[in-house]
């Protein structure tokens, strides 16, 4: 079984955000980070290759230093990593990403692709369907469980206040929530496996099924018209409560905000 987790390098808020000129992040200038819901994704396909014996492959697209988060998903037990990297991808919004990504995704062998549910520093949760898309495949989002039957995936999905459970025969795409599980440190003999390890570097040329009509800022049918890095505070809210609940009661808040 070929598992393909597709994984984003975010910027760590608490270094602060930058802007280019054209209103684009500056990801070079600011500390980044393994997008939180993708990270719970490649934690899913590290646990169904224990459970049911798979080879993990991590893809993402960004600049050379997303290399050191690649690192970190091999060192956590993926087996390969794919890094797509080329200056003339900048600035792509979720259509130019997601055909960037598909077109790497077909030079591979999968039966299962995962991706986070959304990026934080986008918050669309455009690019993992649209993935699909690109590749004809049924698509199950907002994954909570993840579990291999045979050919099939069987996913228990969120959707608003229920829940859904879905089975859909693979090849097919996930996208998980953070919710999906708790994502495993790396240890110290991953770490060092990691580092012996070689990741494939692939740029624009080496994506043949790939349309520069649609790759970069200049493909990206999306222009942002303004960016702005300050934050509206809005109105707060006072409750009173002992100290068990109120650690249940911010837990709850957090888990809302998808900020844990």
């Amino acid at each position: 079984m070929n598992i393909v987790v597709c994984i984003k390098q975010v910027p760590d808020t608490k270094g602060g955000v930058k802007f280019n000129p054209d209103g684009t992040l500056d990801r070079a200038s600011m500390l980044a980070i393994m997008n939180p819901d993708d990270k719970a994704g490649l934690e899913a396909a590290l646990r169904i290759k224990e459970q049911n014996g798979a080879k993990v492959t991590v893809v993402t697209m960004g600049l050379p230093k997303a290399d050191d988060m690649l690192r970190e998903a091999l060192a956590m037990g993926a087996d390969e990593a794919v890094l797509v990297t080329d200056r003339r991808l900048g600035g792509a919004d979720t259509w130019a990403t997601s055909s960037t990504v598909a077109a790497a995704v077909k030079k591979l062998d999968y039966d299962l692709i995962i991706t986070g549910r959304q990026a934080i520093d986008g918050d669309t949760a455009q690019v993992g369907p649209q993935i699909a898309e690109h590749l004809a495949l049924p698509v199950i989002s907002y994954a909570e469980d993840i579990k291999v039957e045979g050919n099939s995936v069987i996913v228990k999905r969120q959707y608003e206040d229920r829940y859904h459970e879905v089975k859909a025969q693979m090849p097919c795409l996930i996208t998980a929530l953070s919710e999906l599980n708790e994502p495993r440190y790396m240890t110290p003999g991953g770490i060092f496996d990691a580092y012996d390890k070689e990741v494939t570097v692939w740029g624009r040329d080496d994506l043949t099924d790939l349309d520069d009509a649609n790759i970069g800022l200049a493909g990206s049918p999306t222009k942002i018209a303004k960016a702005s890095d300050k934050v509206r505070k809005g109105a707060g809210e006072k409750v009173t409560l002992d100290p068990k609940e109120s650690v249940e009661y911010i837990v709850n808040k957090l888990k809302e905000k998808h900020v844990i």
